[in-house]
């Protein structure tokens, strides 16, 4: 009997059971696939899930596999610096290969003491009001408390809880893909230059080590889920650019489609969903497994307070409530990204509109704020703009703010020196006159980083802390 099963060990299941371990959760992963992925795609990792590295004592490890790149050019890859003084601490995209920054989710939660077992592919589950029974394809069954769904877009415990998953199919399909070439690369350069005008779908850049980054059209729509072929590649190269450019020796091949879509319901019972298994959409802007690693931050510690005893009432629909308007945020914000790289008249009139607007330092720091996930505000209440939003990784007495949070407990920065937790000191911990900088009397910090509260009255704090934290003994 496990407290909590976790059906997929990509970054979103991986980070879930690293948070749920932190409170000592029993936790048990199922992943399908045998070995871990072997082609090597670069992921971005943007300021948002960099900041919650920092807050769980990863980002130093995750800093040595990746590149920093400057932070910029995301919305529909329009070519303009960030805007100056983003409220951050970690202001930059980091470039990691993705298998890599899976393998390091995947230690850590190890490391904490989950358990992950390969080769166990989820056939069916059944639900009453105490547990949940899973069945793997071996015919074994498990029982657990909880079941979690991170398992990919084609959800197999999304399709067995019923829940819709409405949106829109793929229109289109993209190839994407790292290999070298042979062709002389001023050829290559005055070629990608001159078809690059008109279609902005279109890439082929240097990737290092003298290979390039390809992304062109696919012929059509597929419904593989295999990566596509060298010769997909060629194929698709002649038909748009006139050469293949002597294309070689790849080191990863994917394809992805516009597919946009959004599961009805987050949460059946005792069943969730999280990452790609609640949302999916086009890669653009590099969002995907930032939502995904995000969706477990905002779960992780909710679930735990559940199993443990001491969710107040509501906490775990909170997750829903939160999670779902971000996802459905995203989603609109990559349609609109899309329909910015057409190649139609009125697309590129709105795309030639929106780049001169973009040098107005408020518009391009509202859509960086939405690819990077820092203007994220969940809905607490009235209260001052700060409540709902993450407090940046302030410098304190102790060091840095981040540093306060690994261990996914909830977190009072209390300049008055005339509060405390109490009663809740089990799941909240307590900084007196923490830093000037923190412009409030006191703070009430989720362990996601989140504001809950803000004020100078033990009464008013003490409400807030059984609405975040439960009843004390």
């Amino acid at each position: 009997m496990f407290d909590v099963i976790i059906a997929g060990c990509g970054p979103t299941g991986a980070t879930l059971a690293a948070e749920l371990r932190l409170h000592g959760v029993r936790v048990l992963v199922l992943e399908k696939e045998t070995e871990p992925v072997s082609y090597v795609r670069i992921v971005g990792l943007h300021i948002r899930s960099i900041e919650l590295m920092a807050m769980r004592g990863l980002l130093e490890r995750v800093l040595e596999h990746g590149r920093k790149r400057p932070a910029g050019a995301y919305y529909a890859a329009i070519d303009k610096p960030a805007p100056p003084g983003l409220d951050s601490a970690h202001a930059y995209l980091l470039g990691i290969p993705q298998p890599v920054i899976v393998q390091l989710l995947e230690e850590h939660a190890i490391a904490q003491g989950a358990q992950i077992r390969r080769g166990c592919t989820v056939t069916g589950l059944e639900q009453d009001d105490d547990e949940v029974t899973v069945e793997l394809a071996d015919g074994e069954r498990l029982r657990t408390r909880y079941l979690v769904g991170c398992d990919g877009g084609r959800s197999t415990v999304r399709k067995l809880l019923g829940v819709g998953f409405p949106g829109e199919p793929a229109r289109t399909e993209t190839l994407m893909g790292e290999m070298e070439a042979s062709a002389p690369q001023q050829e290559i350069a005055a070629t990608v230059a001159e078809i690059s005008k008109a279609d902005r779908r279109f890439v082929f850049g240097p990737a290092g080590a003298g290979a390039y980054r390809v992304v062109i059209p696919a012929a059509g729509v597929s419904d593989r889920a295999e990566p596509p072929t060298l010769d997909d590649f060629r194929q698709q190269l002649r038909a748009i650019a006139g050469t293949d450019f002597g294309v070689h020796s790849p080191r990863w091949l994917s394809r992805f489609g516009d597919a946009t879509r959004l599961a009805e319901r987050y949460r059946v019972g005792r069943v969730l969903l999280a990452g790609d298994a609640a949302h999916i959409h086009p890669p653009i802007g590099g969002q995907g497994l930032n939502l995904g690693v995000q969706d477990a931050f905002n779960l992780g510690w909710k679930l735990a307070a559940q199993v443990r005893g001491w969710a107040p009432e509501t906490l775990l629909d909170t997750y829903q409530a939160e999670r779902h308007p971000v996802a459905e945020d995203v989603l609109d914000n990559t349609r609109a990204q899309m329909e910015l790289n057409s190649t139609e008249p009125g697309p590129r009139a709105v795309r030639r509109l929106l780049t001169e607007l973009m040098d107005i330092d408020e518009v391009n720091r509202r859509l960086l704020e939405k690819i990077t996930a820092i203007g994220i505000r969940y809905d607490f209440g009235a209260g001052p703009d700060l409540l709902g939003r993450r407090l940046p990784d302030l410098d304190v007495k102790q060091g840095r703010l981040y540093g306060l949070l690994q261990h996914g407990r909830g977190l009072l920065l209390d300049r008055t020196g005339r509060l405390t937790p109490g009663g809740w000191s089990d799941r909240v911990d307590h900084l007196g006159d923490p830093t000037a900088a923190l412009d409030a009397p006191c703070v009430l910090l989720r362990p996601d980083g989140h504001v809950a509260w803000i004020g100078d009255d033990q009464r008013d704090l003490d409400v807030q802390l059984s609405r975040w934290f439960g009843e004390t003994e």
